[in-house]
């Protein structure tokens, strides 16, 4: 049997993590009693017997009781201790699985009615970022997203103060949700507010939703980047136009099947992009809810796509470059990307 390299220690970055959805089952359950939250039952008996909860959202019955599990459990952050609490264990794993960057997604709004307001909300947060950045070594930024679901002037709001925290830790500007409902061009203007303030344009694109929302994230949003972006495998013009432009698409393999989106993880269509020269970066989604974090990601893509050691390489370097770390940071991760493919693997040091 071929010995292969241990993916926990490939230097990655990590580009697809939502706040809330980075938790730790026993942090939740300890925040839900802590607050007295009476969480849905088919979520405690899931997080209390160590798996995920069953889930499917290729429907809109199916994603609304998705998002009634993700909003009972960030109901449970209600103090800056809880914000500073999740942003240290987020980084703990993240470092456990070899991620050298990690630009976690968040939505102020939701946590702005407990935590004094927009304002006071995001500095929470990205005070608990520094705080984390400071005593663990991983690297670590912000990507403020709107919700598709809310008003698009309330985007615009958001951007604004994306941009006004863009030299203290936040870079990108994404829009989440569920992308059959808000079409891109709606927000439009926020994402022009945000990349003139410098911030990378990151929304979710075809992931609910085939190729046309991918397009439409590129032609009315001009994104840097795509949230997912996988259904773009069903359109090869599509898939030539990420290429040429280099789009990364920040690709959640467990996430895709947990959800509904592909039946299995040999569905998820890795290798079609990784061949078309679609720059991937892998990420995790929600570990609270799917159950696997991001070195999963990277031996889902070895286990039923048959990446080998440096083709798994190949997608941490992809994902480093996709990022927003500074240059030097980048070429530090790389150089370490290829001290990984270039140590023997365990049995034959």
């Amino acid at each position: 049997m071929e010995r292969v390299r241990d993916v926990s220690e490939l230097p990655k970055a990590h580009l697809h993590l939502h706040f809330t959805g980075s938790m730790r089952p026993a942090t939740l359950l300890e925040l839900a009693d802590k607050h007295g939250v009476r969480l849905p039952d088919v979520l405690t008996e899931a997080l209390s017997g160590g798996h995920s909860p069953k889930l499917r959202a290729t429907d809109e019955r199916g994603w609304f009781r998705f998002q009634r599990l993700y909003d009972a459990a960030r109901s449970c952050l209600r103090e800056p201790e809880d914000i500073q609490r999740l942003v240290r264990e987020a980084a703990e794993e993240d470092l456990r699985d070899g991620s050298r960057w990690l630009e976690i997604q968040v939505d102020p709004t939701s946590y702005a009615p407990r935590l004094g307001g927009l304002i006071p909300a995001l500095e929470v947060i990205l005070d608990a970022v520094d705080t984390t950045v400071r005593e663990t070594g991983l690297g670590m930024r912000v990507l403020v997203a709107a919700n598709r679901m809310k008003h698009p002037l309330d985007a615009r709001t958001l951007a604004r103060l994306a941009v006004r925290y863009a030299d203290r830790g936040v870079v990108g500007f994404g829009l989440s949700n569920d992308e059959r409902r808000g079409m891109a061009r709606d927000f439009d203007r926020a994402f022009a507010i945000a990349r003139e303030g410098g911030l990378l344009s990151a929304p979710h694109g075809g992931e609910l939703t085939g190729p046309a929302s991918v397009r439409d994230c590129l032609d009315d949003l001009e994104a840097d980047r795509i949230g997912h972006g996988v259904r773009a495998a069903e359109d090869p013009r599509l898939l030539k136009r990420l290429a040429d432009r280099q789009i990364t698409c920040e690709v959640c393999p467990a996430s895709n099947v947990a959800l509904g989106v592909y039946e299995k993880p040999g569905d998820v269509p890795l290798r079609k992009l990784f061949e078309a020269g679609v720059p991937m970066a892998l990420g995790a989604d929600d570990p609270l809810l799917f159950g696997s974090r991001l070195a999963a990601q990277y031996e889902i893509a070895r286990r039923y796509h048959g990446f080998t050691d440096a083709e798994l390489a190949e997608l941490a370097r992809q994902s480093v470059r996709g990022s927003a770390a500074p240059e030097d940071i980048k070429t530090k991760l790389l150089s370490d990307v290829d001290a990984w493919i270039g140590a023997a693997p365990p049995g034959l040091g």
